[in-house]
């Protein structure tokens, strides 16, 4: 899939490119959609997304960052398609009034246009006797917020704080279900629609352990994996054998039913579970883990929840490499708004990664070297596979340098 030119320099600046890995007809049909340019004759949707982006990719922690970092080439401005840089007042009205669902509607629908690159491209951990299966990765990540600044983000009586409740596939690595909600909802209740299409197996942590949801998977023919609660009571009904010569983490499987009045009152009592007793070395401690599925090994019963690490990996991802811990805006829309672009920026970057860069290119290393050259006219081959921390002598500069007839004209004498 070629989706870069290979060469060192372009007439492009790095964001620019970046920018152009979204289709346009993608950009027209969503802000079409949501008539986000309706009225706006200056900073349309296309504008606040190249500045938000910008801030994401140049880690800016506030819009006069933003607007600075844009205002310091007249040349730059022109590269990347804006007519001017934005000022920090017209920013904080398009984060206050230009509704969030045009990015989010963005990021979805690049996910589904790149959806068989990225699954083809992504490097995961294949369960053999599941590998053609569709896993999905439950999880949610807690931000917290000043309640007196963000006071819509109610989390406690003092505090205030935001939760994405997410849906990671792991055929692409990417989140195919984000919400955004107070802190305070549970992770139970945190998406709309906690069940999938048949045959998906649904691996989540012990926050999502509840009767009625794992009544309405069973009935959905949804393959839950998750860890069971300490206090649940259940019978054992059967043992089952395990092999003597591999496998030594599993201590036991059995099959179970629960026999609590909750359980019996909801129905999955009349369910047949299974629950599998995995050793943890690292952590020296028993995962207990339940699941509705009888016939798989218990191998695969816990590879299935070892692969819950991997969205973690994800938020991790997020938190340390773009802006979803400090927001440019108070308002929920601002905050949204943010967060959807982080992960248009997260998803290209991924592309990025897949498609360009060397199978050793971690990346972390592959956002500081974006960061770096963001406002440079190099290809992204160059940036990724060719850029190296190693000494280099000084040359005569190209003729088109980024401030060419800009705000180095004139050198004034410094006073001694």
């Amino acid at each position: 899939m070629a989706l870069f030119r290979r060469s060192k320099n372009t007439n492009i600046p790095l964001l620019r490119q970046i920018f152009n890995l979204i289709p346009r007809h993608i950009f027209r049909k969503v802000v079409l959609r949501h008539q986000s340019d309706k009225g706006c004759h200056k900073y349309k949707t296309e504008d606040q997304f190249l500045s938000l982006s910008f801030g994401q990719l140049n880690k800016c922690h506030s819009l006069s960052d933003i607007s600075c970092g844009l205002s310091v080439s007249s040349t730059f401005l022109k590269d990347v398609y804006l007519a001017q840089s934005p000022a920090k007042s017209t920013m904080s009205d398009g984060n206050k009034n230009r509704d969030y669902k045009v990015f989010e509607s963005l990021y979805y629908e690049l996910l589904r246009y790149y959806r068989n690159s990225l699954k083809s491209s992504h490097q995961t951990h294949v369960i053999d006797e599941i590998k053609n299966l569709n896993i999905k990765l439950v999880d949610s990540t807690t931000v917290g917020l000043c309640l007196k600044l963000f006071d819509w983000a109610k989390f406690r009586t003092a505090k205030g704080g935001i939760k994405a409740h997410v849906s990671l596939d792991d055929a692409t690595g990417l989140p195919d279900i984000v919400n955004i909600t107070e802190a305070k909802v549970h992770d139970r209740y945190g998406l709309e629609n906690n069940v999938f299409g048949k045959g998906t197996i649904v691996v989540e942590d012990r926050g999502y352990f509840d009767f009625d949801l794992m009544l309405a998977r069973h009935i959905a023919d949804n393959v839950f994996v998750t860890r069971i609660k300490t206090n649940t009571k259940y019978e054992t009904l059967e043992e089952k054998n395990l092999p003597d010569d591999k496998d030594q983490e599993i201590l036991k499987d059995e099959i179970i039913k629960l026999t609590s009045d909750k359980a019996e009152k909801t129905g999955i009592a009349d369910v047949k579970l299974r629950l599998v007793h995995v050793y943890k070395e690292d952590q020296n401690k028993v995962l207990e883990i339940i699941t509705n599925n009888l016939d798989w090994s218990a191998k695969t019963i816990a590879d299935l929840y070892k692969k819950r690490w991997d969205i973690e990996l994800f938020f991790k991802a997020m938190k340390q490499n773009l802006q979803i811990k400090s927001f440019l805006g108070t308002s929920e829309n601002a905050v949204k708004s943010q967060i959807f672009v982080a992960l248009i920026c997260y998803l290209l970057l991924q592309l990025i990664k897949r498609f360009y860069c060397d199978n050793k290119t971690a990346f972390s290393n592959l956002c500081e070297k974006i960061r770096i050259c963001l406002m440079h006219y190099l290809t992204l081959d160059y940036i990724c596979n060719h850029l190296k921390p190693i000494v280099k002598k000084a040359k005569i500069p190209p003729e088109k340098t980024l401030f060419n007839e800009d705000n180095f004209s004139y050198q004034g004498i410094l006073p001694l």
